[in-house]
């Protein structure tokens, strides 16, 4: 005599057999039963097809027949459907059930007729429905037998795929170094399904105030890492977004004008010229910097230059849209001065094409703080009281003198680089006034190379008695 009560799928059946042991043995061909927990816990493809015959399951007959457009059809265990593809006698087994653990309705796939057979379709819904009954979630406990990343590797994995898209290099290197300085120490080897939202927030709340901008960068970094995490389906939700109401509120903001890059004023250029960079030679960081100035280009579009990108016959610079901050290539044309710079660095000699222009002294491009420690040690002047002005300001230099000497608005803006804002204009507008640019960039040039009258002197238009 064999008793004992089998649990399938949810449900109790309490069995009595009163089976010779050589039945009894037979059956134990076709399912394990544990006498411990009165359990079976493997089941055989014959022993469902015969207990599916006896429970009503579906058959592999009624499996064949089903055809696109047709309704669900019940597999026989609770939740479990056979759903219609787009061929006849295909579909796909799915399992409804409500999570023990999220107590939210979930779909589990179990694969697709006829690839899984009706037999191994049951089997995984019974052995999921145990799962359930033993208040596991058969989806999370599927997961969480495969290779869940860390945060780091997944991170650096994130990166080797958004890297082509990025402008620049500086861009690219920026996206991952802020993960390695402040997200990796904290939680870069945590496991992915692991990290909740507290995580990320105890990870931002120190800088969250004192360096608002790059935490929000790395905050958005790191959510688009758990991002792509969850669409490899490593995580249900991604949790940077509840990380907002664990960290402390923005300050407000002062009712003060926006900073921005402290500017030389134009009349102070050609004197910190003449006293900081024109001393012969000119090379290294200080021609660069004086090149920025004579051209009103930005730090990293000069320090990243390449001789293939200058024409000497016709006197331009033609920066590739790849090293543009628009993504659009742009001409610049060069000034007497700036051409006699750009021979300066050749040193008679014939640099190869895709060398550096500037190059720093150990090789390489030339960092920005190069350029501002010549700005710094110079104590050079600025629009914004106890700040020194930046290499990017001398473009608000150039804008400036271009407003005080009545210069074109478009003509000016073309000079750096920036987009017409009027998109009617900027549709019809193909031109990048070339002709009318390089008379500007000359009389800026001697300007800044001091070949005008005293630009400390504003002259006074003299009105008639």
């Amino acid at each position: 005599m064999v008793s004992g009560t089998l649990r399938i799928g949810g449900q109790e059946d309490r069995l009595t057999l009163a089976y010779p042991d050589i039945i009894r043995d037979m059956l134990s061909l076709y399912c394990q039963w544990d006498t411990d927990t009165q359990r079976i816990t493997r089941y055989h493809p014959i022993y469902v097809f015969a207990w599916g015959w006896m429970m009503g399951y579906i058959t592999d007959r009624s499996a064949r027949a089903i055809k696109p457009g047709d309704k669900p059809v019940p597999a026989g265990v609770t939740g479990m459907y056979l759903f219609a593809s787009t061929e006849r006698g295909r579909g796909k087994w799915i399992l409804r059930y409500v999570s023990p653990v999220t107590g939210k309705r979930r779909d589990m796939g179990l694969g697709s007729y006829p690839d899984t057979g009706v037999a191994r379709a049951i089997e995984k819904a019974l052995e999921a429905r145990q799962q359930i009954q033993d208040d596991i979630d058969p989806i999370l406990a599927r997961q969480s037998t495969r290779a869940i990343p860390t945060f780091e590797k997944a991170a650096r994995d994130q990166w080797e795929i958004l890297a082509p898209g990025f402008r620049n290099d500086k861009h690219r290197q920026q996206w991952i170094s802020s993960l390695e300085q402040h997200a990796f120490p904290s939680i870069g080897g945590v496991k992915v399904d692991a990290l909740q939202a507290e995580h990320f927030a105890d990870m931002l709340r120190p800088i969250w105030l004192t360096i608002p901008e790059t935490a929000k960068r790395i905050k958005m970094r790191c959510a688009s890492v758990m991002a792509a995490c969850r669409a490899r389906k490593y995580i249900q939700g991604n949790p940077l977004d509840d990380v907002g109401p664990l960290l402390p509120a923005a300050k407000q903001k002062d009712a003060t004008p926006e900073r921005h890059h402290p500017a030389m004023p134009w009349r102070e250029v050609p004197v910190f010229v003449r006293d900081h960079l024109a001393r012969q030679p000119i090379m290294g960081a200080r021609a660069a910097l004086l090149f920025a100035i004579l051209t009103a280009a930005r730090s990293g579009e000069v320090r990243g230059m390449t001789w293939a990108e200058i024409n000497f016959d016709q006197k331009l610079w033609t920066v590739p849209a790849d090293r543009m901050k628009a993504g659009r290539a742009h001409r610049v044309p060069l000034s007497d001065g700036a051409i006699a710079l750009l021979r300066d660095q050749q040193h008679g000699d014939d640099p190869q094409t895709e060398a550096l222009v500037f190059p720093a002294l150990r090789g390489g491009e030339l960092s920005d703080m190069a350029l501002t420690s010549i700005l710094r040690k110079a104590q050079a002047p600025s629009d914004l009281p106890g700040r020194v002005a930046t290499a990017h300001g001398f473009r608000s230099s150039f804008r400036n003198w271009c407003a005080d000497h009545g210069t074109s608005t478009e003509v000016a803006e073309r000079c750096l680089a920036h987009a017409i804002s009027n998109k009617v204009q900027a549709a019809y507008e193909r031109t990048d006034r070339l002709d009318a640019r390089v008379k500007l960039m000359a009389a800026w040039a001697d300007h800044v190379m001091g070949r005008v009258a005293d630009a400390r002197v504003v002259p006074i238009r003299s009105t008639a008695a």
